[in-house]
């Protein structure tokens, strides 16, 4: 079962993606393969957030 401190984790971690992402969209020689990299990191994240959301909410 999951924690209010892992879901703040979590969340955390999805903010510092988000701030990566928008930084390295700033420079054209990011190279593609790692923004699709931390886009899947991302949208991992938010997936788990989501469903511990809601099994934290189902019980």
């Amino acid at each position: 079962m999951a924690t209010s401190t892992d879901l703040a984790e979590l969340k955390q971690q999805h903010r510092m993606l988000e701030d990566e992402l928008a930084e390295a969209l700033k420079h054209p020689s990011t190279d593609d393969l790692e923004l699709r990299k931390l886009k899947r990191r991302k949208l991992q994240l938010k997936d788990e957030i989501a469903r511990l959301t809601q099994s934290t909410s189902v019980h």
